[in-house]
């Protein structure tokens, strides 16, 4: 990996971005339903760091900046299908590392490959994730990595809900991880913005507790 020198950025100002392009929505009395089923107070869709440059420099940077402090063995980056994706190409760009990505499912035709990009066997790769939820399709992009017979180092993640469910399967698939902002930063940030008041903050610290325990929702 190319050693560069990106500036460090904590997770509140990560946070402070997402609030400031509306990448993130905070929304506890009307919550967000996700594919899922799960209600969400929270509604996340760091697509929309593409459309804005100045600020999609500094998260992806930041994130460069992540992976070659945490995983400096990385030989190669892959994001996950779909909005991993863009954010993993900027990045190998930034690290000066090879990229490709992880299909969500297999192809039905042609060589039927799940994992895209020129790899070898034993590489060392990082998985980038535009958010951690429960973790399942992230644990899985790497587990589709692992078959192809690659060293998943860990997932570099943009956002996470910080959800136990997550942290435990993580645990179980052995699996490292790393986040540049989290549901603590973002909910101090938006405290501190007015945002959220302590109801708010109350209710989202249940909701992460059981997400499928609709009981914290506000009338």
């Amino acid at each position: 990996m190319m050693e560069k020198n990106f500036q460090r950025v904590t997770g509140s100002q990560i946070a402070q971005v997402l609030l400031d392009i509306e990448a993130v929505l905070l929304s506890p009395n009307k919550p967000f339903t996700w594919a899922s089923g799960i209600k969400s107070p929270i509604y996340c869709d760091n697509r929309l760091i593409l459309s804005h440059p100045r600020e999609r420099t500094v998260v992806e940077e930041a994130l460069a900046g992540a992976i070659q402090e945490h995983y400096p063995q990385a030989e190669a980056i892959l994001g996950t299908a779909t909005a991993g994706i863009p954010h993993a190409s900027i990045v190998a760009h930034l690290l000066d590392l090879p990229g490709g990505f992880i299909r969500s499912k297999a192809k039905d035709h042609g060589t039927g490959k799940k994992v895209e990009g020129a790899f070898r066997p034993g590489q060392k790769v990082v998985v980038v994730e535009d958010l951690l939820s429960t973790g399942g399709s992230s644990i899985e992009a790497a587990q589709s990595a692992r078959k192809e017979g690659l060293e998943v180092l860990g997932v570099a993640a943009l956002f996470t809900y910080e959800l136990k469910e997550s942290r435990e399967k993580f645990q179980e698939a052995k699996l490292d991880y790393h986040a540049l902002a989290t549901f603590t930063d973002l909910t101090q940030v938006a405290l501190k913005r007015g945002l959220l008041d302590e109801k708010h903050l109350e209710a989202l610290a249940r909701w992460r507790e059981n997400p499928r325990d609709e009981a914290w929702i506000l009338e």
